[in-house]
């Protein structure tokens, strides 16, 4: 096996670099070619068009390789080498003219396939293989070279997915990769030879397959059963237990990891040991034996049996192409009846028509369970059954059964099964069953088992009430108590609630507090299960069985239709028999009105264009075998006709052609149904490459004899309507995207005959009597389409391509820019009416990243501003403002911008306000502004895919708090929930909670509806503003008690009471609110909380990103987060950073370096007591929020000399340097971290150290003693521990260090000033004496014998420290503890 392993890691090294060598190769020829370039005889233009592929395909190759696609590597790999094969031969001169004529044509055909299968453009040619120059051909035959040069590919291409052998040629890998490209559904062969493991019980192997990266088991269970004596059950099979795991796909297969698992369950008793007559039958966990098979599945499995061993477990595997039918005719010597079927839990790549499957995957997840009377948690056993059926597989290879009983974990109180059995039901049966759950304690001594009857009982709906199977994912059930008559009676149970989920829909629904009213009790205990539905006739989508059932209410059928094409595209093909048969029998059945036609056309082109989606291509297979072998509808094609002439015959009605556009790309398979063959839309093609042919002989005298022709000026308005409509929608969305040339001679026509019409606009559509808005408006909508066309975004292409088309056509979106710009100008007094709904699409011309063009349109904005400034009452551009920066946003966040763009409006704008005389100062105000928001925009955009969280929660605050200035709250809230999501997915529910309460507070306590902008994203409900507060703080409460931030519940809630209480009167949910508010009471007190730590981070370098550079921020840690974890993560997300170990502010040459250097260490927040605190005995529990919550201030000292140290006593020369930051807000916020504002430092001389050390002595103390007297379960270790190290003799030496340091006479004639402070810590130390004293007289109290003697001790201590400080220092009494105590 290790030589194998060894033998496997060489051969990979050698071919990774094989790999890398032939890429430089590649890569130097291609120099190569472009070097020699200029000695090709002019005579052979096909060497040039050689080299100049050669160099596209380099760049590209290298590319595959980087992003590891190897099967598209090593097919351009072969096609390049190819290449420079055949150029060498053309250039050596040496080849006979019929032998040159028969390798250029090799040549163009390699070269165009390439093209085709890298996405790169489609190359037309002659019949002599020149390439076609449009100015000398016309625009027909230009359509028609590429008609045939794409058939030539695609026959291409077809000829290469079936001829497996060529792929073969280029290596192993290749073509494994190659089957997985074009077989869609593969089996896994798995025979188990033998068992090999001691158990001395029954045993049941479970054996499946499973994702480690998604943690989910892929495969249902093939079971074996073994007896005791180590021998399978059915002695037959031993040696040979064959298995087929089907249905995967080649999306399974090459999944990062893959396994083979196989679960051991002991049956027998509950423990292995000799004793009274034990309980029998039970299953019990024994073992698990895993196998890494991705390799098997990746390479070899194609060629190769493979022999494994796993802990004690002997398998043979083998991968199989094609389905099951398909293995078990061309592999009937591995595949027979013997043969276990192991199917795919979920449904393969496709599924062809006449494919049934019905089964529901059921997994027993977990649960918790009340120990009852019990001593000891219950040996819980799950005993699930279907009603009324009996079709539960627990494993591939045995029969149903009527139950299923789960196996049993000893004596846990949370047991977690993950235990799935398939539940196998007919259709029809599906809406009568349920599936019930029984829970029985097993005692391991039969006498006592025989006893135990279940205690627990759930159950859970197959179908919902709306006919409509049980939805995928997790269900937590309510378990019910049995010990009454009706908890076995279905008829009774039924009407309660099944799930939780139940209830909560419930509650919405009414609106009140579910209160649990039924004969059979609920009990504490919980229970989760998971379902997944693999059914070909069982839909979970509402709509989609309205349109199969559609016959149970016809009278809806028009508003069942039209939600058909709402339904996620997954369903549809998983149903497409199904749903197509629907349609047609819609068709059919109302045959004799025409009703429904329409909408049945529309439905069946939504599905034709679903499948020829890239997500869903691979179901074209299944249309077709649809439309050969299942499709019967004979009368079909009278009435899809009807309608698709109707849509022809108004192609020019608007509200129609977005309808006709899908009917025209789905006319393929809708003529394939009207039993036309081999028709598509290139007679659509055809048309349009006519009507550019006919523009493109056009002249300027040409246009306007044509516009004079019209008799009226309606005549014209209805054809330039008409001719901008049609131009919009044509405009590159009929020719294919690799037709390029054919797109750029569109695109050039269609740019001469926009001009021509603008010129028509000015002439007769621009005085004010004459002016058509809807006309210019959508010539303006015209010429940014035209602009911003995909075809003509040079920056997207190569070098190579770019300069080709801006030497033959230029660039065009320069031409009809400059145009728009004009005719803006033109609109004089009309630009009002275009303010603000040309703001958008202005934009969109200014943010193309072409220099000349958005300085020529950028100035556009200056005009807006002056036009609104000189026509509004107020004299301002505030509606010009709004739309621009809602419309930035919009743009910035999908994808468009950049800093030179925020650099260009910036300096355009400042230039034109700054010369304007009134618009100086509030223009520039917006042109930084913008400049602001644009920084902050692409900061965010840039960060969207940092893997980094934190990053990403900065930049949204940052923009938040942009817009929360500009008060734009319908964009501010859209922020703060994108912030809340990021807070959610990182578990920071604190932090989510402070996030939504800043929605919160933007709502009043009012019956006003809420404006449309405040309502959240994720809602459609019309709420009032009292409604959506209470929703939203209810949600906030929530997210706290998950913070474990108790305090601000309690807070919150108060507000909640108190409305309820004194203005909505609603007792019941108040009472909830109260309930809720004392267990938060009980939860301050008791559970445990630990306290977070702090980090002070400061990330100094020009190398960080703008909004951490050589800035300092406070970080809030996670529970349990220590200073080495956090700084840990920190680095993680800049490699590249140093970390300093110094705490001191760095240098100029830190901080101006392009380097990245991260200083941190842990800070100490300091507490503020609150008011209602101060002076009074308030318990630790309390007080210990405010240590950590509810701060803003940190500090962070550091110790060091001044003056020579004394040997004898330390503290004299002891100083401190302490630092106190101050945060931008206070801890918790919206984020786990706020930038510092503010650094001061002091020195703190040693006697105030003493005195600040004594007081947090005391203080400690203090607080352990009145927490030993609240709470007297408390553990008395820590009590002994601190009152030893105070009063023990050894310890004391605390005071006698003071008493030499400071209380000396020497010290006073040094320090006169100091006095005051020095008669403070003499009182600091005579106050510790009251506190030991209780203290001591507690752990007396509690004391037990074992600690009587260290009792004593303490005593006698004690007594002598008080004598001595009572002595010099006074005597002080305080007020006794249990007097503070409520």
């Amino acid at each position: 096996m290790k030589k194998g392993l060894k033998s496997a890691v060489k051969h990979t090294t050698a071919v990774k670099y094989n790999i890398i060598y032939h890429l430089i190769c590649f890569s130097y020829l291609g120099y190569l070619v472009s070097q020699q370039e200029i000695i090709i005889p002019a005579d052979l233009p096909l060497v040039q068009e050689l080299g100049a592929t050669l160099r596209e395909w380099a760049q590209i190759w290298q590319d595959l390789y980087v992003a590891n696609k190897t099967t598209l590597f090593r097919s351009v790999q072969q096609m390049a080498y190819s290449l420079i094969e055949y150029r060498s031969q053309i250039v050596s001169g040496t080849l006979p003219k019929d032998d040159l004529v028969e390798l250029k044509k090799k040549v163009t055909a390699k070269i165009d396939y390439g093209n085709r299968i890298l996405g790169l453009d489609l190359v037309v040619r002659d019949e002599a293989g020149n390439t076609l120059d449009p100015d000398h051909t016309s625009t027909v035959s230009l359509f028609r070279a590429h008609e045939t040069a794409s058939r030539s590919v695609d026959d291409r291409i077809q000829e290469e997915k079936v001829t497996f052998w060529f792929f073969m040629t280029i290596s192993h890998l290749i073509s494994l990769l190659t089957l997985f490209s074009t077989v869609h559904t593969y089996s896994l062969l798995m025979n188990l030879k033998n068992f090999v493991c001691n158990i001395g019980e029954d045993a049941e192997l479970l054996m499946s397959l499973y994702d480690p990266d998604q943690s989910e088991f892929i495969s249902e269970n093939f079971l074996v059963r073994w007896d005791s004596m180590g021998m399978p059950k059915e002695i037959e099979k031993l040696n040979n237990l064959p298995a087929l795991f089907t249905d995967l796909s080649s999306s399974d297969l090459m999944r990062q990891r893959l396994f083979l698992v196989c679960q051991i369950i002991r049956v027998g008793c509950m423990e292995l040991k000799e004793g009274k007559k034990q309980t029998g039958g039970l299953r019990r966990p024994f073992g698990v034996a895993v196998m890494d098979i991705t390799d098997i599945a990746h390479v070899f499995a194609t060629l190769n049996f493979f022999l494994c061993m796993l802990a004690g477990l002997f398998v043979t595997l083998k991968l199989l192409a094609g389905d099951l039918a398909q293995v078990r005719k061309d592999y009937p010597h591995f595949v027979d009846r013997s043969t276990a079927i192991v199917r795919k839990m979920g449904f393969p790549e496709i599924i062809l028509p006449g494919n049934v499957r019905n089964d529901i995957y059921v997994t027993l997840l977990q649960g918790e369970f009340d120990r009852g009377k019990k001593k000891t948690p219950k040996n819980v056993e799950v005993i699930l059954s279907v009603h009324d059926d009996e079709a539960i597989f627990p494993g591939a290879g045995y029969d149903g059964i009527t139950e299923y009983k789960s196996v049993i974990y000893y004596q846990v109180k949370q047991p977690c099964w993950n235990e799935t059995v398939k539940v196998t039901i007919p259709i029809e049966d599906v809406c009568r069953c349920h599936l019930r759950v029984m829970f029985r304690h097993r005692s391991s001594q039969d006498s006592r088992d025989k006893s135990e009857k279940p205690f627990g009982m759930a159950f859970e709906r197959l179908m919902r009430g709306d006919g409509t199977t049980l939805r995928d994912g997790r269900h937590e059930l309510i378990v019910y108590k049995v010990d009454v008559k009706k908890a076995e009676d279905a008829k009774v149970y039924l009407t309660l609630p099944a799930t939780w989920a139940e209830v909560e829909e419930k509650e919405k629904q009414t609106g009140k507090q579910f209160h649990h009213s039924g004969v059979i009790p609920m009990t504490k205990d919980s229970f989760q299960i998971a379902t997944l539905t693999c059914s070909t006739k069982l839909t979970q989508n509402v709509d989609l069985l309205g349109l199969l059932n559609w016959r149970s209410n016809p009278e809806d059928l028009e508003q069942i239709l039209q939600r058909l094409m709402e339904v996620e595209g997954g369903e549809i093909v998983k149903f497409l028999q199904d749903t197509l048969d629907a349609l047609f029998s819609i068709m059919m059945e109302t045959s004799e009105k025409e009703t429904y036609d329409t909408l049945v056309f529309n439905a069946l082109v939504f599905i034709i264009t679903l499948i020829g989606d890239i997500k869903f291509q691979h179901f074209n297979p299944v249309l077709e075998t649809y439309i050969n072998k299942h499709f019967s509808a004979t009368l079909a094609y009278m009435k899809l006709t009807r309608v698709l002439n109707f849509y022809v015959g108004h192609a020019e009605d608007p509200a129609l052609t977005e309808r006709l556009y899908a009917a025209l790309k789905a006319l393929k398979y809708l003529f394939r149904f009207i039993v036309q063959s081999r028709l598509s839309l290139l007679w659509q093609g055809y048309y349009l490459a006519c009507m550019t042919a006919i523009l493109k002989q056009m002249d300027d005298m040409h246009y306007a004899h044509y516009i004079s022709t019209f008799k009226t000026r309606q005549d014209i308005i209805d054809f330039l309507m008409e001719t901008f409509i049609m131009f919009k929608d044509l405009m590159g969305n009929v020719f294919p995207a690799d037709w390029i040339i054919m797109n750029l001679v569109q695109m050039q026509v269609f740019l001469r005959a926009i001009n021509q019409y603008s010129e028509v606009l000015n002439m007769y559509f621009l005085d004010q009597a004459h002016f058509e808005i809807q006309l210019w408006n959508n010539y303006f909508h015209l010429t940014v389409a035209f602009l911003t066309h995909k075809t003509l975004q040079l920056e997207s292409f190569s070098q190579e391509k770019r300069n080709k088309i801006l030497n033959k056509y230029g660039d065009m979106r320069k031409t009809i820019g400059f145009k728009m710009r004009d005719m803006w100008y033109n609109l004089g007094p009309h630009k009002m009416r275009f303010i603000p709904t040309m703001v958008g699409p202005i934009l969109e011309v200014t943010l193309v990243p072409e220099p000349e063009l958005r300085k020529a349109t950028i100035p556009i904005f200056f005009d807006m501003m002056q036009c609104e400034h000189n026509f509004s009452p107020g004299r301002t551009f505030e509606t010009f403002e709004n739309e621009l920066i809602t419309k930035l946003d919009e743009e910035v966040e999908g994808g468009r911008g950049d800093e030179q763009y925020k650099i260009l409006l910036e300096k355009i704008l400042l230039e034109h306000c700054r010369r304007h005389r009134y618009l100086s100062q509030s223009g520039e105000e917006l042109a930084l502004l913008l400049s602001s928001l644009l920084e902050n925009l692409l900061a965010y955009r840039t960060i969207t895919h940092d893997e980094s969280p934190e990053h990403r929660m900065s930049c949204t605050v940052n923009v938040l708090n942009f817009y929360k200035e500009k008060k734009r709250e319908d964009i501010y809230i859209r922020y703060l929930y994108k912030l809340r999501d990021l807070h959610l997915d990182c578990e920071n529910y604190t932090e989510a909670a402070y996030t939504l309460l800043l929605h919160a507070e933007l709502l009043e306590w009012s019956d006003k509806p809420c404006a449309p902008h405040l309502i959240p994203r994720d809602g459609q409900h019309v709420w009032t503003q009292q409604e959506l507060k209470e929703r939203l703080i209810q949600e906030i409460i929530c997210y706290l008690d998950k913070g474990k931030m108790w305090e601000k519940a309690i807070e919150l809630g108060k507000q909640l009471a108190k409305m309820h209480e004194g203005h909505i009167f609603d007792f019941m949910e108040l009472s909830q609110l109260l309930i809720k508010q004392a267990q938060f009471y009980e939860n301050i007190m008791h559970a445990m909380r630990p306290q977070p730590e702090y980090f002070a981070v400061g990330y100094y370098g020009l190398g960080f990103p703008s909004f951490l550079r050589n800035k300092m921020f406070i970080y809030r840690g996670k529970e349990y987060e220590w200073l080495e974890d956090f700084s840990l993560k920190l680095l993680s997300q800049f490699p590249n950073a140093v970390r300093m170990t110094s705490t001191a502010p760095p240098g100029d040459n830190i901080s101006n370096s392009g380097g990245q250097y991260i200083q941190c260490f842990t800070v100490k927040p300091v507490l503020t007591v609150p008011c209602q605190f101060k002076d009074k005995g308030v318990p630790e529990q309390i007080l210990n929020y405010y240590r950590t919550n509810e701060v803003d201030q940190f500090q962070y000292s550091r110790p060091f000399r001044k003056g020579e140290k004394d040997p004898d006593n330390e503290f004299a020369t002891m100083w401190i340097e302490r630092t106190t930051y101050i945060t931008a807000y206070r801890f918790p916020g919206i984020l786990k971290w706020f930038e510092v504002k503010s650094v001061s430092v002091v020195e703190i001389s040693p006697l105030e150290n003493a005195i600040e050390t004594m007081e947090m002595a005391n203080e400690k103390l203090s607080n352990l003693v009145q927490q030993q007297a609240c709470d007297r379960s408390l553990s008395i270790n820590p009590l002994s521990m601190m009152l030893s190290g105070i009063v023990d003799p050894a310890v004391m030496g605390g005071f006698s260090n003071y008493e030499k340091a400071f209380f000396t006479d020497t010290y006073m004639l040094e320090h006169p000033k100091d006095q005051e402070r020095i008669d403070v810590l003499k009182h600091l130390i005579a106050l510790q004496i009251p506190l030991l004293a209780d203290g001591i007289r507690i752990h007396g109290e509690k004391a037990t014998e074992q600690l009587k003697p260290l009792h004593n001790r303490l005593v006698t201590c004690f007594q002598d420290l008080r004598d001595k400080v009572e002595k010099h220092y006074g005597v002080i009494t305080l007020v006794r503890w249990q007097q503070h105590i409520v």
